[in-house]
Formats: structure tokens, sequence, C-alpha cells
């Protein structure tokens, strides 16, 4: 295991944490990053192009954001640059880290153990490992589409190294719930992926709080056992009670059990160790969609992507919203950057212009249940909301009972979301909550 203790902090590479006498230190992702990169090369000179590469290997950043980030370090170590003893500037080249930094050997950690043999599966066989379960890391904590393939490359390079490091099984477990999530691959088959993805780290170790999360996910998700999930996520916390990813699903799980105001304080905790997370922010945005409090929903969703322009689900929370309040106009608007964020040409998006113009969000919806019937593969759970829109409840209700049957995921929030507010007054709506294990909370 890649640990490191100087002065009073400890650095536990693997696990993401800093802490200070115990207690963890909150870092900004690419800070933390910085950090690692500086403390890996302590009493060393390492060259603005150097970190450049190791924080940012697959974008093109100013040197300028080096010197914000190193800002940042300095006030979580409470280190005057002035009299610096962590981090030294050396102008016009980059920095130095110049504590007494010492490396947490295999040996120590079995005195700590009273002796015990280490567990092979908690140390990589190459430091090349950490470096690609640090990267998958830092791609999958965006929750960004584009992102997600590149987390998943990075465990698999990981695993291909060392198939016996547990870490790195986990975070593809959980990079595997990110793209079933997001529709990337087959829901039910990434689902399952992340499932064995996730028993096997926890085989190899059963104290891996991302294996727990992960596996929360996928009976959250995919197999809507909720009590199972709120066990699983409950242990993932009592391992890492600063595990970001766990609070922002457990407040999901809560959201979707009815629990509102308790789902909304677990990811507002979740903000105060991670405040520039991007996935953090459309989380709490969802919450107040869920509240049906639209104006705030619009604020938390404009958040995610002032940290992430191109945030396509971002994008969705906006249109959803505009849509609750009878904007149709900004409705509309969000769903064209949405769809030139995809790719659509913008020729393709004429005819849509058009229909709006002259007949409003009626005419889009009448169009896209026109498009649907010669797309047999066209989501039941898009096609209910459709139908639903326009008044048709009976087609509404089948589209939504035969999505029930494929177990969407999208469905999770049932029992909550507004977006079925059409439905929810149907009797046979309350048939289908049941089917889920739900019930009506709002």
């Amino acid at each position: 295991m890649e640990r490191f203790t100087f002065g009073t902090f400890a650095l536990d590479v693997a696990e993401r944490r800093l802490s200070r006498d115990g207690k963890d230190v909150v870092l900004p992702p690419k800070a933390y990053d910085l950090l690692v990169a500086l403390v890996r090369r302590a009493g060393h000179l390492v060259s603005k192009r150097e970190l450049l590469d190791a924080v940012w290997p697959d974008a093109f950043v100013e040197e300028g954001i080096l010197a914000v980030h190193v800002s940042t370090l300095r006030k979580a170590l409470d280190d005057d640059p002035q009299s610096a003893e962590y981090i030294q500037t050396v102008a016009r080249s980059g920095y130095r880290f110049i504590a007494d930094v010492h490396a947490v050997t295999t040996a120590s950690v079995r005195e700590r153990n009273g002796g015990g043999t280490v567990l092979p599966w908690l140390t990589p066989s190459s430091p090349e490992v950490y470096e690609h379960v640090g990267r998958g890391r830092a791609h999958l904590l965006t929750a960004s589409r584009p992102e997600v393939p590149k987390a998943i490359a990075a465990f698999e390079s990981a695993i291909a190294i060392d198939p016996t490091y547990a870490p790195a099984h986990a975070g593809l477990a959980l990079a595997c719930c990110a793209q079933a999530e997001l529709r990337l691959v087959t829901p039910g088959d990434g689902f399952a992926r992340a499932r064995a993805s996730a028993l096997r780290a926890l085989a190899m170790d059963p104290t891996n709080a991302d294996a727990q999360v992960a596996l929360g996910a996928v009976m959250f998700f995919s197999e809507w056992d909720w009590t199972g999930a709120e066990r699983s996520l409950v242990r993932a916390l009592e391992l890492n009670p600063n595990h970001t990813q766990a609070r922002v699903l457990y407040g999901r799980l809560l959201d979707a059990l009815g629990r509102l105001d308790h789902g909304l304080e677990m990811k507002l905790r979740a903000l105060e160790d991670d405040p520039l997370s991007p996935s953090v922010h459309l989380a709490i945005a969802l919450s107040y969609w869920n509240q049906r409090r639209y104006d705030e929903s619009i604020r938390w969703a404009t958040k995610t992507l002032d940290l992430d322009p191109a945030h396509l689900m971002a994008r969705e929370f906006l249109a959803g919203a505009y849509w609750k309040l009878g904007d149709f106009d900004r409705h509309m608007a969000e769903n064209i950057k949405h769809a030139q964020a995809y790719g659509v040409p913008a020729e393709a998006l004429e005819p849509v212009k058009r229909a709006y113009a002259a007949g409003g969000r009626v005419a889009i919806v009448r169009g896209a249940l026109a498009q649907a019937r010669s797309q047999p593969t066209f989501p039941d759970v898009q096609l209910a909301l459709l139908h639903s829109e326009v008044g048709d409840l009976d087609a509404g209700i089948g589209c939504l009972e035969r999505a029930i049957d494929g177990r969407d995921p999208c469905l999770v929030d049932l029992a909550v979301a507004p977006q079925w507010d059409a439905l929810r007054a149907d009797a046979r709506f309350d048939a289908c909550l049941e089917k889920m294990g739900l019930r009506r909370d709002v």
C-alpha cells in the first residue's frame, strides 16, 4: 500500500485520503492529485510541465492553474509560502515538497496489525497500478459521460498489471455502475459486470468501501433491493465516513424511499467533503427536483454546468425544470443545446424547431410518439412519459408496466419524481409501485 506521513499528516494514496492527527482533511480532486505528485518526489524539484502531465494527463490546461491548486494545498496544510514547511516554490521552474516524508512500509503495517500477515491484495505488484487506479477514480468523480469509458479503461489497465489488487476491481465495479446508469451499455449487462467486480473485490478485501458502494448501487438501480442497498451503503460509510459516492448514492436511495429531507441532508454532507464535484451538485439538483422546488433545481444544475460545461445530465435537469414550470421556450432551448452536445447536426434539428414554432410543445410530443412507432427499441420509460403528457393514461400505464418488467434503472425514483405526476392519479399506479416494492409517499 502506498502511504506517507509528514509532520502531523498522513496520506493514503489508494484511498485518496489526507488526514491530520487522525481527522480527514478535505481537498478538491486535482489538488489531491497534485499533492500526491509532489510527495512521491519529496526533496526533488518537480517541474511545472511534469506536474501538468501528472495531474491533467488528457487535457491541455494553462500553467496558472498550478498556482491555484498549490494555494489550496498550502491552506489545507497551514503552510505559509513566506516560510514554507511543506511546499517550496522554485521560481520559473516548479515546486519542491520539502517536509521530511516517511513511506509507510509493509513491515510497519504488519507491526500495527500485531505482526500478522499482510494481505497481498492490499499491495499491488507495481507502482503503475496506483497510477491507473488514481486516474480511474479521477475520471469517475466527474460523473460525465465522456469520462466513464476512460475510467473503465484505467481500472482495466490496473487489473491487467495486477489482477489481485482489490481496489482496482472495486473501482471497475463503480465505473460499470456509472456506465449502466448512463446507458453507455445495456443496463443489465453493465450491472451484472459491476456486481461480479464488486464481489471479487470484497472476496479479496471485505473492508473495501468502494466495493460496498458498487454492490449497493447494483442492488439499488438493478435489483430494487432497497434494504440490501441501504445495508451496503451504511457499511461503506462505516468503513469510510467521508466516502463521497456513498453519501450521494445513499441520499438518492433515501429520496427514492420518500425520505426527501434526509436524502438532501446526506448529499449536502457530501458537498462539505467535495465542494467542487459536479456529481454532488447534480445530485442536489435531483433532490430539489423530487421536492418540486424547481427554481432550486435550476440553480444547482447551473452550478453543475459552471463546474463542467459539457455535463449533459445537468442540461437534462435544466430542461426538465423549465418543462415543469411551463416555460416551454427555455425547455426547448435546453433540449436543442443537449442535442448539439450529443453531436446532432444542425440540419437535423431544423424540422424540430419548425414543428415547435408551428405547434408548440404538443407538436413535439406527438412528433416523438410518431417517430417511436417506427423504432421498436424506443425506451418504454420515455414512451410512458410521452403518452401521459398527451393524456393517454392507458398507453402510459402499459408502457410503464413494460419498463418495470425490464427493470429500467430510471424507475428508482418512481414514488417521488414529478415527471410521473400525470400517471400518479391513476389507480393502477399504486400497483406499479407495489411491483417495485415501493409505496406512495408524496
